[in-house]
């Protein structure tokens, strides 16, 4: 396969993506970059999607993904409406495109995600090593309402905080409403995400068609807006 080079496009995947205050804001701020200042409420964010097809992308092949991290204060997204993000974590089960996400800063590791649906319930499993590690229930609609805008993303580049902006539309469920957020490994790095009791979702959607470039707009933290 040719070298995958930036950015790619990826049409109408299957898109579970939220936020939630976690139960240890301590063990998380010890997974994101002493230079970078979290959002004051701490909140986490995960997004848990599907690419059903090859003919939904640019160059990649199909696969799935399962990416999370920590909100950040003071590196929103140009309009202000979203905060930047750090990822902690990085599930994917292409290994072409774990290559071209880790040459970005993403800490790329191996892992499959499933979305299913049954009387209005999104169930959305995240898996590693054939173990489900993340589960996450949601009721879910029909699309009602349209979505886009740009979300940023910063990574480690060589020692180089950078920052990518990411644009994307997407077609938005009503009703939509997470019920259930499982870290399903107390031994994995990734439990240090987990939600706090009662459970606390700060933002989210489910989208049967999301579309977005990936990445765009990158360059070294300082420079961006």
């Amino acid at each position: 396969m040719a070298r995958l080079e930036a950015p790619q496009l990826v049409t109408d995947s299957r898109m579970l993506y939220y936020t939630w205050v976690p139960a240890d804001p301590g063990a998380v701020r010890a997974l994101v970059p002493d230079a970078l200042e979290m959002a004051p409420n701490n909140q986490c964010f995960i997004n848990q999607y599907v690419v059903d097809s090859t003919d939904q992308t640019s160059g990649f092949e199909a696969y799935s993904l399962t990416y999370c991290g920590a909100d950040l204060s003071g590196h929103d997204t140009p309009d202000g409406n979203v905060p930047g993000r750090w990822w902690t974590h990085y599930f994917n089960s292409n290994a072409d495109m774990r290559a071209y996400a880790a040459e970005r800063g993403v800490p790329a590791g191996v892992g499959e995600t499933t979305l299913e649906i049954a009387n209005g319930i999104l169930t959305a499993t995240t898996s590693t090593d054939g173990k489900p590690l993340i589960r996450t229930t949601a009721r879910v609609g029909d699309p009602a309402v349209w979505g886009a805008g740009q979300l940023r993303y910063v990574t480690d580049v060589e020692g180089t905080l950078t920052s990518g902006l990411y644009p994307f539309n997407a077609h938005l469920v009503d009703p939509f409403e997470v019920l259930s957020v499982e870290f399903l490994q107390s031994d994995h790095p990734v439990y240090a995400l987990r939600p706090a009791d009662p459970l606390e979702v700060t933002w989210g959607f489910y989208s049967p068609k999301a579309s977005f470039c990936y990445p765009g707009g990158e360059g070294p933290l300082a420079t961006q807006p």
